[in-house]
């Protein structure tokens, strides 16, 4: 429940801008990725972005409709599409990263850049953790 409460307690100072571009948490996060890799396989997208693929199936069209991402297909084999951040896409990014980078800092100067780093590193070491004890 701790866990929970925090990230909800961060979400809270990042939803507002998400949500006046009509962007969920999850969609943000596959703009971001795409960002800093541009043409990614979608389920190498759903992995980088902690999705689960049903869920990155129904982003995926609805970013595309938007015209946020566009699908191609794979030069090595045809029937493999990664998925692009258009310019549209790109533009958005760029809207709404730097309040995204605000919210960063809020969060830093409220909570201590220290502790935030401490935090980083607790929560890196608790998913090795987990992930070992899951083989």
């Amino acid at each position: 429940m701790s866990l929970l409460r925090a990230r909800e307690a961060v979400m809270k100072k990042f939803i507002p801008s998400l949500k006046e571009q009509g962007l969920s948490p999850q969609q943000w996060r596959v703009i971001r990725a795409l960002e800093q890799q541009n043409g990614v396989e979608i389920s190498v997208l759903a992995e980088r972005c902690y999705l689960l693929m049903p869920s990155m199936s129904r982003i995926a069209p609805n970013l595309e409709s938007r015209q946020l991402i566009e699908r191609r297909s794979v030069a090595s084999d045809q029937r493999r599409s990664a998925l692009f951040l258009t310019p549209k896409g790109l533009d958005l990014f760029q809207l709404i990263a730097p309040k995204s980078a605000e919210r960063y800092e809020h969060i830093t100067q409220e909570f201590g850049y220290g502790k935030l780093e401490l935090l980083y590193q607790l929560l890196d070491e608790l998913v090795v953790s987990l992930n070992q004890s899951d083989k």
